[in-house]
């Protein structure tokens, strides 16, 4: 077993009692069946080294050829159930009348139209519902990250959402919340809808302002790299520190990716303006506990 934790050893032999297959997983070549094997630890190696190169891996085939229609299938009905919503907003997802300097990038106004269908919408036998909830695919996860431990959200809305962008709508430039993110692509565009990244374009310690506003003004193409995903493809990626995007969508087909949403420690829940921005409607626990920040950058 790679060395991620104190907790690592207990976890594995938690993980591998799970018992029965793994939801949908292509075990032949990502052994999650097989938690501490060989082939696990080469799998988690070069997810590893991929993630330090450039703060994104993509395991292309993780989901079985045959159950592609199946994650296809699973997304299209529930894309009519999504908050969908267009508004401003800007990369930083804070207020736009916010007290920033006025070259400031966070001032860039830029127009959100992507959906995101809820947790407490997605059947509980989802393959992506099974997925996300199975312990070895958290353990595998967790491994390639190289942390000790995952947690599923506690926030009943975002843990496992579908995220949905439709033809002329893009999910523009934006840091995520959370230091990793896991999704995958379940429903492919006719055109368009590549997903963009500037890979650790800003640290922890510090924000990188001008590369940022550069990017967003369109003079930053320096920083921009591109990735083509396929359906059934799982993408590690750490958007914390990685400005990205969707670019719009073309043709007449949805774009739709699952987001598996974990954190390294328990009991995370979004704030109420940001669920009520995502998702259109707050529940009693995200009026009550607020999101915890491990930095101090501007989002």
């Amino acid at each position: 077993m790679v060395a991620v934790g104190g907790r690592a050893n207990s976890w594995e032999a938690d993980a591998a009692a799970g018992g029965g297959p793994v939801p949908g997983v292509d075990v032949g070549k990502y052994p999650l069946d097989s938690p501490g094997s060989a082939a696990w630890l080469a799998a988690v190696g070069e997810a590893r080294a991929e993630l330090a190169a450039d703060g994104c891996c993509v395991l292309r085939g993780f989901i079985r050829p045959e159950l592609l229609n199946t994650l296809r299938g699973e997304g299209v009905a529930l894309a009519p159930h999504a908050y969908y919503t267009v508004e401003d907003v800007n990369a930083y997802n804070i207020p736009l009348d916010a007290d920033l300097p006025p070259d400031h990038p966070g001032r860039i106004v830029l127009h959100r139209g992507n959906a995101f269908v809820a947790r407490d919408l997605i059947p509980a036998d989802a393959l992506i519902h099974r997925l996300y909830t199975d312990r070895r695919f958290q353990r595998f996860v967790a491994d390639c990250f190289g942390l000790a431990e995952l947690h599923e959200y506690t926030d009943p809305l975002a843990g496992l959402c579908l995220n949905v962008v439709a033809p002329g709508m893009s999910h523009p430039w934006h840091f995520d919340t959370n230091e990793f993110t896991v999704s995958m692509l379940t429903q492919e565009p006719e055109r368009g809808g590549v997903f963009e990244y500037c890979p650790n374009i800003r640290s922890r310690e510090a924000e990188h302002l001008a590369d940022v506003r550069d990017v967003l003004t369109g003079q930053g193409e320096r920083f921009v790299r591109r990735l083509e995903l396929r359906p059934g493809d799982l993408q590690l990626f750490q958007g914390r520190f990685s400005l990205h995007r969707v670019a719009p969508v073309g043709g007449t087909v949805q774009r739709h990716s699952a987001i598996f949403a974990y954190s390294d420690t328990p009991g995370l829940i979004g704030t109420a303006e940001r669920t009520r921005q995502l998702f259109g409607r707050v529940l009693p626990d995200h009026l009550a506990v607020g999101e915890v920040r491990g930095d101090r950058l501007l989002d």
